[in-house]
């Protein structure tokens, strides 16, 4: 701000100075929020424009594997680690028990 001189208020301590200054930096405010409003809601209709197009956002869902069903069933009685598990379906833990939770309830 001290490199606008309308906004200075070192020099013109007075009340005319220090009341453009407020003015100027109102505007200045105003023409930021506009321009902000502005800018979300080209970005909000670019985005509808995307989705209508088909385009998928975010990070691609991982796939289960084929025999999952045999993998979960191995697991509850306790025939397959977690480790092996992991290194199997190549997917983290929180992955697998997102899928398994899935899975669990489809199957009742």
């Amino acid at each position: 701000m001290i490199d606008m001189p309308l906004l200075d208020t070192r020099n013109g301590k007075d009340l005319m100075g220090t009341f453009i200054a407020d003015l100027v930096l109102q505007i200045l405010s105003f023409v930021a929020e506009s321009e902000r409003t502005n800018i979300k809601k080209r970005q909000e209709q670019g985005i509808a424009a995307a989705k209508s197009r088909g385009v998928k956002f975010g990070r691609p869902e991982k796939k289960v594997p084929d025999d999952f069903s045999s993998i979960a069933r191995k697991w509850e009685k306790g025939e397959l680690s977690m480790d092996e598990i992991i290194s199997h379906c190549m997917m983290s833990r929180a992955s697998f028990y997102r899928k398994y939770s899935k899975w669990k309830i489809a199957n009742k």
